[in-house]
């Protein structure tokens, strides 16, 4: 397809505004469309996005009114067909590419299932039923170890005991808090 094929083909349509520095304008795309093209091609580093670019010039200048005279038609042209590229690179690079698009889609989902929530929560009330079974200064050294994080030496300083008491407790607490779970999960 010829240029002028190209550019009347878009121009099936008249425009609502339109003045003579626009139909200037379009003329002068049409007719100095493959010096436009190169030295724009040299600027973009692309032939592609050059002909994209002035096929937008052309379009645009289809349906808009100039206001004013232009100085240097051919500069304004090159300019915003240049600019017009831009834009549309800059919204290409906002777009994710089509390899980063499935990579989102085949994410695998962290979050546990219905099923595993409500299994939770289940295990998590049997851990607060054995837990209760246990005297309170074992089950205080439990928690203080479990969810505190506390140290063997900060866990005895805080109850006056030596450490060696807070890690025989702290066994004998575990070891009731497994033994009873696997018990209430096999009545189950």
């Amino acid at each position: 397809m010829s240029e002028d094929e190209r550019f009347s083909n878009s121009s099936d349509h008249e425009p609502a505004a339109d003045n003579d520095s626009s139909r200037t304008l379009r003329a002068l795309l049409i007719e100095r469309y493959q010096d436009l093209k190169s030295r724009l091609a040299r600027r973009l580093g692309s032939l592609e996005w050059a002909e994209d670019a002035l096929q937008d010039t052309y379009l645009r200048l289809n349906g808009r009114e100039i206001v004013g005279d232009v100085r240097n038609p051919a500069a304004y042209l090159l300019r915003s067909a240049f600019h017009i590229a831009l834009n549309q690179r800059r919204a290409d690079n906002r777009r994710l590419k089509a390899g980063e698009v499935e990579a989102l889609l085949n994410l695998a989902d962290d979050a546990p299932d219905a099923v595993r929530v409500i299994s939770g929560r289940a295990d998590l009330e049997r851990l607060k039923q054995v837990m209760a079974e246990l005297p309170p200064r074992p089950r205080a050294i439990l928690l203080a170890a479990r969810l505190e994080g506390l140290s063997r030496q900060a866990i005895a300083r805080r109850f006056g005991i030596s450490v060696s008491l807070v890690e025989k407790e702290l066994r004998r607490a575990q070891e009731h808090c497994v033994a009873r779970f696997k018990k209430i999960q096999r009545s189950e």
